[in-house]
């Protein structure tokens, strides 16, 4: 099991897809997972290894998720009876399946890392591309006349003009220190990839200048809003390698950050886009239908249980839970 672990995270890493890995550290029998178990949590919901069966399994499926969502790790502990001695950092669940026993699991998010979109051949240019990499980054170089002597380490070299033959990926991070170089062209086609983040090397009045030519290509007030200039953090950087620290310092602060519309949703119903789950009216746990054990038929609809503590009390009440399904 450990190696079939190995190697799933390997491809997922490979192909630069979100996933969560929860490790059981504690458990109190008769409860199926024990300390060392452990499996790893797609965003689709996929669950590959062992973490026990039941409440354990829907309960860390759904703070997985979470925890991608939020992109923070956490510790859940799972347990028949309500614990107030717990830390504060510890999210605790009332196990609602007769089998009994305690489970604690630890789960971390392991989200892709930036890739680093570099446009232009500029000596802050090539200093970030080298910084990148020694974080394990993807870094891609973009000018008119690619050169992997400039840009020895990059695991892309594409010519402008063919960018559009060319997939970034969603978790892109665009910099463009083009430095007199095509300033406009390379802009307008950066604007043009809907990055999770723009910045442009460039003095407030020369970005300004620019954007009065992105403007007369078509491109609107809200698209240049999202363009960060002058790029990085404020470090009182002068060196060519201290600007690139500090735009890679505000990429890590992007890129950590949680986004407002998650935030927001947090108090929200877990939703999965994953048609074979459906959300436990009773716990609002996550349970797969094409494996569940604990089904009814209310009125003109099928209802899934993650165990039979949740199967139990639905039926002691149904419309009362019904009345929370969306």
């Amino acid at each position: 099991m450990h190696n079939s672990f190995i190697e799933k995270a390997k491809l997922l890493n490979q192909n630069n897809e979100a996933y969560a890995m929860a490790f059981i550290i504690r458990r109190l029998i008769p409860s199926s997972g024990k300390p060392g178990d452990k499996a790893i949590i797609t965003k689709e919901g996929h669950i590959h290894g062992w973490i026990g069966g039941g409440c354990t399994r829907g309960i860390v499926l759904k703070e997985a998720l979470l925890s991608l969502k939020e992109g923070k790790p956490r510790t859940i502990s799972i347990s028949p009876s309500a614990k107030d001695n717990l830390p504060d950092h510890i999210k605790t669940y009332t196990m609602t399946c007769q089998s009994g026993g305690e489970v604690d699991v630890y789960i971390e998010p392991v989200l892709p890392k930036p890739h680093i979109v570099i446009f232009g051949v500029s000596h802050i240019g090539m200093a970030l591309s080298k910084i990148a990499k020694s974080m394990d980054y993807e870094v891609s170089a973009i000018s008119n006349n690619v050169d992997k002597n400039l840009f020895p380490d990059v695991d892309h070299l594409i010519d402008i003009k063919a960018i559009e033959n060319h997939s970034l990926g969603k978790n892109a991070y665009i910099v463009v220190c083009t430095q007199g170089e095509g300033d406009t062209e390379a802009l307008f086609k950066a604007v043009e990839m809907n990055a999770p983040y723009l910045s442009f090397v460039a003095s407030r009045k020369k970005a300004n200048a620019i954007f009065n030519e992105l403007r007369s290509k078509g491109v609107n007030f809200d698209q240049l809003k999202t363009i960060k200039t002058p790029a990085g953090l404020d470090i009182g950087a002068k060196l060519p390698e201290e600007v690139a620290i500090s735009i890679l310092a505000q990429i890590i602060q992007d890129f950590r950050s949680i986004p407002k519309e998650i935030e927001a949703q947090k108090a929200a119903p877990l939703k999965i886009d994953n048609a074979d789950f459906y959300i436990n009216p009773v716990c609002q746990i996550p349970v797969q239908k094409s494996t569940a054990k604990h089904v009814l038929q209310y009125k003109a609809e099928k209802v899934y249980f993650c165990c039979d503590g949740c199967k139990v009390s639905f039926e002691k009440a149904p419309e009362k839970y019904m009345e929370t399904v969306v």
